[in-house]
């Protein structure tokens, strides 16, 4: 059982900045693809950004771009979502989960492919 979990959300406001970080337990966290999800209220859950288990391939949803940055370190089993120049509709429940075919496949944005889940943080950005 791999269990995940979220810090660093809050409240900020328009144009500020946050910093998420997500802890993953176990001992294989260097082959797990890595994703950052969100799901506001009444909206289904949305692709944020993803690095891969070498950390050099990482994809951005086009909404976050140029304002977002995913990093992991691989020695303290933790991936880092570092979110710039927030807007109010950057608002939502934040979840990282893994990808535990690493190494088999690409990156992917698709919620359906990660198996393991955290509980989530809030992020509120007011305007």
């Amino acid at each position: 059982q791999v269990q995940l979990v979220e810090s660093g959300g809050g409240l900020v406001q328009a144009g500020g900045s946050l910093r998420l970080s997500c802890e993953v337990s176990g001992r294989a966290f260097s082959t797990y693809n890595m994703g950052w999800f969100r799901q506001a209220p009444g909206k289904e859950r949305e692709f944020v950004s993803v690095i891969s288990w070498s950390g050099d391939i990482t994809d951005y949803a086009d909404s976050v771009k140029g304002r977002f940055s995913i990093s992991r370190d691989n020695a303290k089993n933790t991936v880092t979502l570092q979110m710039n120049s927030l807007k109010p509709e950057d608002t939502a429940v934040y979840y990282c989960a893994t990808d535990r075919a690493g190494p088999l496949r690409r990156i992917s944005t698709t919620p359906a492919l990660y198996d393991y889940w955290g509980q989530g943080t809030q992020v509120t950005v007011s305007s």
